[in-house]
This record gives C-alpha cells, sequence and structure tokens, in this order.
C-alpha cells in the first residue's frame, strides 16, 4: 500500500533538517576557524620573540663596535695628547734653559757695566792726575831752562841748535846699526827660505803623495794583458794616449797598469776606458776611442748628478744649471791638493754656521760658500784671477748680488759690499789652513804643468796638448788641414822656444807635435 506523504508534515520536517544541517556546518566552521586564529596568534607572537632576540643581538653588537671606536678614538686622542705633552715639556725645558741662560747674561752684563763704570771713575781721577803732573812738569821744565842758560851761558836756540847736531848724529849711528841689522836678518830669512824650498823639493818626491794625487793603478788579470795593451808596435797604447791625454806607463808591477796625469778628470776617464777594454777583450784604437767618448758623455752625466746631490745636501734649490754643472766639476778640481769640492762644502757649512750666529741669511751664506771657487773650473783659456772669473759667471747666471760679490771679493780682487763677503773669506781661511788640508807643492806642479799645456795651446792650428812624464814632454795635436809637415818643425821649435823664454822647470821638456790626417770611406 503506497504511503502518501502529508505536505504539512513534510514542510517541517525539511526545515528541521535544514537548520540540524547549519547549525552543524557553523559548529564545525567556528572551531576549525577558532584552531587557525589560536595558531595565527602564536606564530605572531614567535616572530616577535625571535624579532625582539634579534634586535637585541644587534644592538649588543653594535654597542661593542662603538664601544671599541670609542676605545680606539680615546687611544688615538690620548697618544697624541701624549706626544704634544712631551713636545710641549721639552719646548718649556728649552724656554726655561734659555730664560736661565739670559738671566746668566744679563748678570754678566750687569756685571760688565758696574766695572766699566768702575773703571771710567777710575780713568777720570788719572786723567785729572796726570793733567796735573803735566802742568807741574812743564812749570818744572821751564824752571830748569831758565837755570841751564844762566849755567851754560847759552840761550835757548843756541841749545836747540846743538841738540838737533847731537841728535843728528845719534840718529845717523842708529840707522847704520839698524841697516846692519836688516842685513843680517835677511841673511837668516833667506836661509830659511833656502831650507823651505828644499823641503819643498822633498815633497815633490813623496811617493805616497804623488801616487794619491797624480797617478791611477788599474789592476789586470794577469801580465798577457799588458800585451795587448800596448798593440802591435805600441799603436793601441798610442791611441788611448792621444785620446785621454794620460801616460800610460806600463812597466815590471806585477798585474798592474799605472795611469799618469795631473789632471783628475782625464785620469779617471782613462781609468773607466781601460777597465771596460780590458773586461770587453776588444782593444784596439776604433775601439779605444768609442770607449773613451761614452766614457767621457757618462762623466759628464755624472758631473751634474753630482752637481745636483750637493745641493740636497746642503738644501740650495733654485740653482742655474750651468751653476750646477761647475759645482759637479769641481769633484775633478783640487786646490793645493785639497780636493775643490770637499773644500768648497766646508766652506758653505762654515759660513752658515756664522751667518747663522750673527742673523744674516743662512740660505745666502751657504751659497756664497759654496760657489767662492767657481772660477777654478772654468776653461782655462778665459784668463784673470779665479775671483774674478768666477764673479763673472755668477752675474751672468743671475746669482743673488751679496753671493756674486763674497765670490768675487773672498781675495779681495773687488771691494765687499756685505758682511757675508767677509765671512765667506774667513770660511775659506779656516777650511784651508786646517791641519793636512792642503800641500803647497802640489797646487806648484799642477799649475806648471796647466801653464805648459796653455802656452802650447797658443799657437794658431793647435788641436790639443797634453802635458805628460810629470811635465818632462808636452804632446801637441795639431790640425792637419792648417798644420803641414814642413810646418810641424817649425811650430815644435817655436814651442819649445817660448817654454824656455816664459817659464820655470827642472831639467828638460820634449815638445812632440803629432799630426795625424784620417780618410774615411763606407763600403756599402
Amino acid at each position: 500500500m503506497e504511503m502518501i506523504l502529508n505536505p504539512l508534515v513534510l514542510i517541517p520536517v525539511v526545515v528541521v533538517l535544514l537548520a540540524l544541517a547549519f547549525y552543524l556546518g557553523w559548529f564545525i566552521n567556528s572551531k576549525i576557524g577558532s584552531n587557525s586564529i589560536i595558531n595565527s596568534e602564536e606564530k605572531a607572537k614567535r616572530i616577535v620573540e625571535d624579532a625582539e632576540k634579534e634586535a637585541k643581538n644587534i644592538k649588543r653588537e653594535k654597542l661593542l663596535e662603538v664601544k671599541d671606536e670609542w676605545y680606539k678614538k680615546k687611544q688615538e686622542f690620548d697618544a697624541d695628547a701624549n706626544k704634544k705633552k712631551q713636545k710641549q715639556l721639552h719646548t718649556e725645558k728649552q724656554i726655561a734653559a734659555r730664560e736661565e741662560g739670559l738671566e746668566k747674561k744679563h748678570e754678566l752684563i750687569a756685571q760688565k757695566e758696574k766695572d766699566i763704570q768702575k773703571i771710567e771713575k777710575e780713568l777720570v781721577s788719572k786723567n785729572q792726575s796726570l793733567t796735573q803732573k803735566h802742568e807741574n812738569l812743564d812749570i818744572m821744565i821751564h824752571e830748569q831752562n831758565i837755570r841751564l842758560e844762566k849755567t851754560a851761558g847759552l840761550t835757548a836756540d843756541d841749545a836747540k841748535k846743538m841738540l838737533m847736531e847731537n841728535m843728528t848724529n845719534q840718529a845717523q849711528a842708529e840707522a847704520a846699526q839698524g841697516i846692519r841689522e836688516l842685513r843680517e836678518k835677511a841673511k837668516s830669512e833667506a836661509k830659511k827660505d833656502a831650507q823651505k824650498i828644499v823641503v819643498q823639493a822633498i815633497q815633490k818626491t813623496a811617493v805616497d803623495h804623488s801616487v794619491e794625487s797624480t797617478v791611477s793603478v788599474v789592476q789586470i788579470q794577469n801580465d798577457e794583458m799588458k800585451g795587448r795593451i800596448i798593440g802591435r808596435e805600441g799603436r793601441n797604447i798610442r791611441s788611448f794616449e792621444s785620446a785621454t791625454g794620460v801616460d800610460v806607463i806600463v812597466d815590471d808591477t806585477p798585474e798592474a797598469v799605472i795611469l799618469s796625469s795631473f789632471d783628475q778628470f782625464r785620469r779617471e776617464v782613462a781609468r773607466i776606458s781601460l777597465e771596460r777594454l780590458i773586461s770587453d777583450g776588444r782593444i784596439h784604437p776604433a775601439r779605444i776611442e768609442e770607449v773613451v767618448k761614452k766614457v767621457t758623455e757618462e762623466i759628464e752625466e755624472e758631473i751634474m748628478h753630482v752637481g745636483e746631490n750637493t745641493l740636497i745636501q746642503l738644501g740650495i734649490h733654485g740653482v742655474h744649471p750651468e751653476i750646477v754643472k761647475h759645482l759637479g766639476r769641481m769633484k775633478y778640481r783640487s786646490s793645493y791638493g785639497q780636493n775643490l769640492l770637499q773644500h768648497s762644502i766646508e766652506v758653505a757649512y762654515l759660513t752658515g754656521i756664522m751667518a747663522g750666529e750673527l742673523g744674516f741669511d743662512v740660505s745666502i751664506a751657504k751659497k756664497a760658500g759654496l760657489y767662492h771657487d767657481l772660477g777654478k773650473t772654468v776653461d782655462k783659456s778665459i784668463e784673470g784671477p779665479h775671483a774674478l772669473v768666477g764673479y763673472e759667471l755668477a752675474k751672468k747666471c743671475k746669482v743673488h748680488p751679496i753671493v756674486a760679490n763674497a765670490i768675487g771679493s773672498h781675495h779681495e780682487d773687488i771691494e765687499m759690499e756685505h758682511p757675508i763677503s767677509a765671512l765667506v773669506q774667513a770660511a775659506d781661511a779656516i777650511s784651508g789652513a786646517r791641519p793636512g788640508a792642503r800641500r803647497e807643492p802640489l797646487e806648484s806642479y799642477v799649475k806648471r804643468l796647466e801653464n805648459l799645456e796653455s802656452v802650447a795651446q797658443s799657437f794658431e792650428g793647435v788641436s790639443k796638448t797634453y802635458a805628460i812624464q810629470a811635465g818632462r814632454e808636452i804632446r801637441v795635436v795639431v790640425e792637419p788641414d792648417k798644420i803641414d809637415d814642413n810646418l810641424s818643425d817649425q811650430l815644435a821649435h817655436d814651442i819649445s822656444k817660448k817654454i824656455q823664454e816664459e817659464m820655470e822647470y827642472p831639467g828638460q821638456v820634449k815638445v812632440m807635435v803629432i799630426r795625424e790626417v784620417r780618410k774615411i770611406s763606407y763600403a756599402k
């Protein structure tokens, strides 16, 4: 039997089921949402806690970094403060010492002033006493003259005449005695001068001095090298001597060749050139000329470096290049056996010290002391005292007027215009007068060789001159297009005659005129 549902009953049932379903769904959803909120809150709480921990860690690290930086800055500040404090203490000690010295000087000056015042009072008193005594003496002399006239029966004019005659006779006798004493003194001094000349002659032959000043020794590996240096029929040694102007001595000295020349520059060029030729092994005239030329250029460059280093050593700046070059040349010059560069540096230091003590410009004083002998490095063809030659060079290079005047006046060739000139003169004397600084015989020896070369150089057509064999020989290289073979013989005679007339020398001087013609062609 089919059951028929009543719609009135079905509707409430459906409504109740829907309500139950809705309630069930809401209940389940609320449970799920509550759990999700709780989980989210816990997660957020953990995130906040982690963030707070991380922030604390970062804060702690930053605080440590700040503390470290502060500690470093504090240490630097403390070190700087201590340094300044030490400097301040040192300065205070210096000031205190100076104040103490000034107080002592003030006391000394005050005492001296008192002494001077006392001396002045004594002088015034003595002057008054002397005046009184002079007056009394005049009165006594007048009275005495009156008595003498009465006693002798002579007038004052007659007495004066007799006295003048007596005085004349006495003066003549004293003059004769003085002349005799002068003659005896002259004989004594002549003996001393003769002894001095003998001593100078002994010094000229002193081995250590000659070797040190005019000779250089080049070491060789074996004596076989001596034959290569001499060359076939002596062509190598002749070419070397002609290129350098140095006398090469090849003797029995084992493993050594001696270079002799009074010119230090030539000798240094020859020494370096010979060492390079020996090291290279190729020794022939063309190679010799090439090496000598290259070494000469290198030493010229070294001269500039020496001049620059000297200026740096003395703290001098802004110097004309020509002056720098002449300063470098001083290394290869000597003055009375004393190296010219070292002498000039010494004079510069002495002048600067004295100028500083007197309140003058130390820089100008050093320049004046360093430049004072520049004239000795100028070409020997320029005649005149070296002080005036250096003075002209200084004016040409536009140096300070005080420096130029010091150069020209340090031997009183011109008038001194500033106290620094006198300081340079004094420093020059101090440097040259110290024990062992100079030797007069060497300077006169070198001067004689220089004069020998100058005499030969004065003839027309002469290209180069070299004094060798300690001045016993002069080699004259002539220009072949101006001097032919016939004129060469006449030139040698004229040079020897002029040497005889103008120079004094021991023994004899050999004059050798060299005329060489070279023809060059190139194979292509």
